[in-house]
């Protein structure tokens, strides 16, 4: 049997509170919303990353969706990000290690990529896969992943 208790007023303050903060956090969300966007992948140019690499990718006001085609053979070196990841391969296999395992990621199969977590990935065969960010990489929109263009 679950007993009722009423909340204190001090508990109804912080509840109000959190409530309030809550819906500003709504209406300052929605107040900022960028508009609807259609982008079909044809659109957008193949970024060259690397022989073996390229990429496409789509921004979010808080998620980024990326297109990446890797040739069998091709390694993501060992990087970590505060991004949270999804890995969904549409074509193909990745190898990952990560937080001590090897794990093989097949068509149909997601990965979930916590954020700080450190991982690397090599193609098993050429693959085509759709990664999710969030919040959106901004050392991928900014150019600056040189861990992906074989530069130090």
């Amino acid at each position: 049997m679950a007993i009722k208790v009423k909340p204190t007023s001090a508990e109804k303050t912080k509840d109000a509170k959190s409530h309030s903060r809550a819906q500003r956090a709504v209406t300052k969300h929605a107040a900022s919303k960028i508009p609807l966007q259609h982008i079909p992948w044809h659109t957008i140019p193949l970024e060259d990353l690397n022989p073996l690499l390229q990429r496409q990718f789509v921004v979010g006001q808080e998620i980024m969706l990326a297109r990446v085609l890797l040739k069998k053979g091709c390694i993501v070196p060992e990087h970590s990000h505060h991004n949270e990841q999804l890995t969904y391969i549409l074509d193909g296999a990745l190898k990952f290690w990560i937080d001590g395992h090897e794990i093989v990621v097949h068509a149909g199969e997601v990965l979930c990529i916590p954020a700080h977590m450190p991982h690397k990935a090599e193609a098993l065969e050429d693959t085509v896969d759709l990664d999710v960010f969030t919040p959106p990489r901004a050392d991928w929109i900014n150019r600056t992943d040189q861990y992906l263009r074989g530069e130090k």
